[in-house]
């Protein structure tokens, strides 16, 4: 739909179509992750709620870890669930972080608050098992969802919020309005009172918690405006922000960076 901006919302939000071979990333994404499991020390399908989709899956690494990393997917809050991305716990491992990867009831099934309050109970659930400090990363609908957890109304319990010390949102989506314009809304169900209290960038800040919005310098434009977006109201607020474009990435293959240690955003998601 395009509105009076004379934007096209359809085309704003679609990635796969201005990436070559954009589709094959998805059984990339499978393979790596499944190929990941076999050799992993974890416990995988632990509940956090009563729904099937409900659980996450916890890596260690083989000393004690230094804190909690969560990685949340994306999807637009209506594709893939944690078992696509569990290679992307590589490089926080191999630091000595645990770290958990939480799936969510998907939309229409749930709407957009009810997974806010899923991922909160996820990660509430994870920290009862891993001690000393949480740091979150998300990619895409990951990445509002983590970010959300950063707001001074996330649905978290204040001894969980008060360990989150680090947020790092790969390509997220922070201003929801313009979703309402776009035909998956029929599934999302967002109203003009449910996009302003989920949009992450319209809410106030955790003090306390650095906030990194790392995005594809190759990505569609809308994407970078949502990073730029966030960094700069947060950052209005005097929250702890800064805004990276990886050159050259794009939507698909900006996560790449969490598989190694060595690498700048997997070393923003750990802070070291």
């Amino acid at each position: 739909m395009t509105d009076a901006s004379g934007i096209d919302w359809e085309d704003a939000f679609a990635n796969a179509a201005y990436i070559p071979d954009g589709m094959s990333y998805l059984e990339k994404w499978r393979s790596a992750a499944a190929a990941f499991r076999q050799t992993a020390m974890g416990e995988l399908d632990i509940p956090y709620g009563t729904h099937p989709r409900e659980v996450f899956d916890l890596f260690t690494p083989d000393t004690t870890p230094k804190g909690l990393a969560v990685f949340v997917h994306g999807g637009y809050w209506l594709d893939f669930d944690k078992s696509s991305w569990s290679h992307l716990a590589q490089g926080a491992l191999a630091h000595g972080w645990a770290v958990a990867l939480p799936s969510y009831v998907l939309a229409p099934e749930a709407t957009l608050p009810d997974i806010t309050r899923q991922v909160a109970q996820a990660i509430s659930r994870a920290a009862q098992r891993v001690a000393g400090p949480i740091h979150l990363a998300g990619h895409s609908a990951g990445g509002h969802l983590v970010t959300r957890m950063a707001c001074q109304n996330a649905p978290l319990p204040p001894e969980i919020a008060a360990r989150i010390s680090r947020v790092v949102s790969i390509s997220g989506l922070h201003d929801l309005r313009p979703l309402m314009l776009h035909s998956m809304n029929t599934n999302l169900q967002l109203s003009e009172e449910s996009a302003a209290v989920e949009s992450t960038a319209l809410q106030p800040p955790r003090a306390g918690i650095e906030t990194i919005a790392w995005v594809g310098a190759a990505e569609r434009p809308e994407f970078l405006r949502q990073s730029s977006l966030l960094v700069e109201n947060w950052g209005r607020q005097g929250a702890d922000t800064r805004l990276v474009a990886d050159p050259q990435r794009h939507h698909f293959d900006v996560v790449d960076g969490l598989t190694a240690a060595d690498h700048p955003l997997c070393q923003a998601f750990v802070g070291e």
